[in-house]
C-alpha cells in the first residue's frame, strides 16, 4: 500500500469531498502544536458502520471535553460518513473521523478565534494485530502509566492522550511484541495502548474499572455480550500481582475487535474457549 498521504480516493473535509492527496492543513494548524484534536476509529462491515451513532456522539462529547464544540451535528456526521464510504466505493472499511483546531488568528496556547475543522477518511484495513488474533497477541509491559483523571480529560478520545501510547507501542515492537499493557497512575492494570483489557479466571471475567481510561464502545458491547451468555463480569481494580493467576486474557477495541492475548511480559495465558467464543460471537454481531 502507498503511504497514507499518497492514495487514490476521497476524504470528506469541512463539508465537502476532496481528492485524497489534497486533504491538507497549514503548518500553523493549532492541533499540530498543541494537540487540540479528537478522533474516532470505527469499522464498517458489509456496508454498515458498527455502533456508528454512538461513535459520532462520543466525537462530539470529546470535543466538548476539550472546550472545542464541533460545528457538525450527529446527523451531519452520520451523513458525511455515508458519503465518503460511497465516494470510495467501500463496504468493508476502517473509518477515521477527526476534529481539530485549525490555523487562524491565534497561534499560542489559547485559540478561541481559530476555526474547528473536521475530516473523515476511510480505507480498507485488516486485523489490527495480524495473526495474533488467532494465536494470541504478545504484550510488553509499558513504563508509562495512564494519568490520573484530574490531570487529563480521560473520557475524551483526544489525540494528545495517545503520545505515551505511541512511545509504549514502539518500545513493545522493538522487543518483538504486538502491543504493551499499561498500568494506571496508582499501579493498577489499565489497558493496552489502544484497546481495553479483560481477564478470565474460573469462568468469570475481570476487567479494570474505567475510572482512568476510556470506556470503549467495544468494551461496553463485549460486557453486554458476556452478560447475555450468563458469564459474570467483574469490573474492579486489578493488581499487577494478580496477572499470574489469570487463565485467559483478551483485548477489545474497534481496531483490535476481540483479540486473545497469549503473553504479557513474563505471564502466559491460554487462548481458551471463552476467548475464542467471544471473538467469534463479536464477528457475528458486527456483521449481522
Amino acid at each position: 500500500m502507498a503511504g497514507y498521504d499518497d492514495r487514490d480516493g476521497y476524504i470528506w473535509m469541512d463539508g465537502k469531498l476532496v481528492d485524497w492527496r489534497d486533504a491538507n492543513v497549514h503548518i500553523l494548524t493549532h492541533a499540530m502544536h498543541y494537540a487540540s484534536a479528537v478522533f474516532e476509529g470505527e469499522r464498517c462491515y458489509n456496508g454498515k458502520i458498527f455502533k456508528s451513532r454512538e461513535h459520532s456522539e462520543r466525537l462530539r462529547k470529546s470535543g466538548e471535553l476539550l472546550d472545542m464544540p464541533l460545528p457538525y451535528s450527529v446527523d451531519e456526521i452520520e451523513a458525511a460518513k455515508e458519503a465518503v464510504l460511497k465516494a470510495n466505493n467501500l463496504t468493508d472499511a476502517y473509518v477515521r473521523a477527526l476534529a481539530w483546531r485549525g490555523a487562524g488568528e491565534d497561534m499560542g496556547v489559547a485559540a478561541k478565534r481559530n476555526p474547528i475543522r473536521m475530516a473523515i477518511a476511510v480505507w480498507s484495513w485488516g486485523n489490527y494485530y495480524g495473526d495474533a488474533k488467532f494465536k494470541g497477541a504478545k504484550l510488553d509491559i509499558a513504563k508509562w502509566k495512564r494519568p490520573a483523571p484530574d490531570t487529563i480529560p480521560h473520557a475524551a478520545k483526544a489525540a494528545g492522550l495517545y503520545m505515551i501510547c505511541t512511545m509504549s507501542k514502539h518500545a513493545a515492537e522493538a522487543k518483538g511484541c504486538s502491543d504493551a499493557m499499561m498500568f494506571d497512575y496508582r499501579g493498577y492494570v489499565a489497558e493496552a495502548t489502544g484497546a481495553n483489557i479483560f481477564f478470565v479466571k474460573d469462568g468469570e471475567v475481570h476487567t479494570p474499572i474505567p475510572d482512568a481510561i476510556l470506556n470503549g464502545i467495544t468494551r461496553q458491547t463485549v460486557i453486554g455480550m458476556l452478560q447475555g451468555m450468563g458469564i459474570k463480569v467483574i469490573e474492579r481494580r486489578i493488581e499487577a500481582s494478580e496477572l499470574e493467576g489469570f487463565q485467559q486474557c483478551f483485548l477489545t477495541g474497534t481496531a483490535a475487535e476481540v483479540t486473545p492475548v497469549g503473553q504479557i511480559g513474563d505471564y502466559n495465558f491460554e487462548v481458551g474457549d471463552l476467548c475464542k467464543q467471544v471473538s467469534l460471537d463479536y464477528e457475528k454481531l458486527v456483521r449481522a
